[in-house]
């Protein structure tokens, strides 16, 4: 099975993020019930692993943390555009939580991207480059600045690809420790 692991937020962020949304040729928005924070890409994972799995995301010991939003960007860069996201204020117990994530995803097995970790949450991606109307996108102000969200758990979900897009399922949610 294909498995990430994730924090989730509250649907009234998710209906703001949703709002982001314009018109860009090309674009394929997030739907609103699949915006999340990838901790961790797991891909396909076999049914032996995920009991493993579980038993090592249980153990990790971490607090909870509050994220602060930063802005718009896109992947790779503006001149060849393949993603647009929001940004997250640097946060050490975020990147704290995503090692932690790593080292247990790593200790079953399960390779991992070499990058370091990059915190965002994608909106949108795009089939092919539109670089002017992204960059209008970019250079909007922001219409309501996003509140900051509490974190209080991750969660890992399945992924199963269909041909009307992929479908998320939360398989099990695992608490932070109070701040």
């Amino acid at each position: 099975m294909r498995l990430f692991i994730a924090i989730e937020f509250p649907d009234e962020l998710k209906k703001q993020l949703e709002g982001m949304h314009t018109d860009i040729p090309g674009s394929r928005w997030v739907p609103m019930e699949q915006i999340h924070l990838t901790l961790s890409f797991l891909g396909e994972v076999d049914d032996a692993t995920l009991d493993p799995l579980t038993g090592a995301l249980a153990t990790i010991k971490a607090p909870g943390f509050d994220l602060c939003f930063s802005g718009t960007g896109c992947f790779p860069d503006r001149r060849r555009p393949r993603a647009l996201w929001v940004g997250l204020e640097p946060e050490p117990l975020l990147n704290s939580l995503a090692s932690l994530v790593r080292e247990a995803v790593l200790a079953c097995n399960i390779p991992q991207e070499e990058r370091p970790f990059s915190p965002h949450i994608t909106l949108a991606r795009l089939k092919f480059p539109a670089p002017r109307e992204v960059g209008a996108f970019l250079d909007l102000p922001q219409k309501k600045e996003l509140p900051p969200v509490r974190v209080r758990e991750f969660t890992l979900f399945r992924s199963l690809l269909t041909s009307q897009g992929a479908v998320h399922t939360a398989l099990r949610t695992f608490a932070l420790s109070p701040p």
